[in-house]
């Protein structure tokens, strides 16, 4: 009887209260973060399909090591694609910052070669339905779990802000059957064009907006996802993403960073420090 993997592994970078766990992976989950990583790399790939959804042509891969399988999803797209610069580095990209920051949201991604081609190789997200599927079918969020996943979306978005992410769709939030959340496809984040750094992708004047014009906001986040964000450096960034990222993407990156830290302390003076962080 072969044994199936977990299919998101993700770890936080340093010991959390069990309210910020909320959209976060479990510890076993979190504690096989580097034996996951090394499967992906080394495990045999026994079947490839296409993946049947996305512009960029991905492929699920059905992988095996001993008697360890698990499914994954590789993907390689690169440069201008109907009117998106995309890049299968920043799915990796994305991973390693989450690991740094210790969000615990992004699937683990590794690079690996694939039909002769470079490419990021991220475990399969398991869950119980995407947002769009949610709001599409109407499905609805239990009472108990309605808070955590309220933060979530807060937290998704400064998230999203801090990596320039211009490609948050409701088909990659994914919702697990206990409502954490997981977050996918990052191939179109870490701009750094002059937009991306004049501006937040969301907040009071983020570049998305809701359908009737009125900001998209996060309105309370967790304590260490401020504290983690402001102690970023070149230095730190550049050596967790190890070469994902160009040094001008970096520092496009730190600038948001500013951005990001000033619009939660304006958050802070108007509302007052514990309406606005938690935990």
């Amino acid at each position: 009887m072969k044994r199936e993997a977990p299919l998101v592994v993700l770890f936080l970078a340093f010991v959390v209260r069990p309210a910020d766990l909320r959209g976060q992976f479990k510890p076993e989950e979190v504690a096989r973060r580097p034996q996951m990583e090394e499967f992906l790399l080394t495990a045999e790939i026994v079947k490839a399909e296409p993946a049947g959804e996305g512009v960029t042509r991905p492929f699920r891969l059905y992988l095996r090591k001993g008697d360890f399988e698990t499914r994954a999803f590789w993907k390689n797209p690169k440069g201008m694609m109907y009117g998106f610069l995309e890049g299968w580095q920043y799915e990796i990209a994305a991973y390693r910052l989450d690991k740094l920051i210790g969000l615990g949201m992004v699937p683990v991604a590794v690079e690996r070669e694939f039909q002769g081609k470079k490419g990021a190789l991220s475990l399969w997200a398991e869950n119980k339905a995407s947002l769009l599927k949610v709001v599409d079918e109407d499905i609805p969020i239990p009472k108990e779990a309605e808070p955590g996943v309220e933060r979530m979306k807060w937290l998704t978005r400064a998230w999203d802000s801090l990596i320039a992410n211009e490609d948050r769709t409701q088909q990659n939030v994914l919702y697990t059957e206990d409502w954490r959340t997981i977050l996918i496809d990052h191939s179109r984040a870490f701009r750094s064009t002059k937009e991306f750094t004049e501006k937040l992708m969301f907040g009071a004047d983020g570049i998305k907006k809701g359908q009737d014009g009125h900001a998209l906001l996060f309105r309370r986040l967790p304590r260490w996802f401020y504290e983690r964000v402001k102690a970023l450096t070149f230095d730190s960034v550049k050596a967790a993403t190890g070469g994902t990222l160009t040094d001008g993407e970096i520092r496009s990156l730190l600038v948001r960073r500013d951005l990001l830290i000033k619009e939660i302390g304006a958050m802070v003076r108007a509302r007052g420090e514990a309406d606005v962080l938690y935990g």
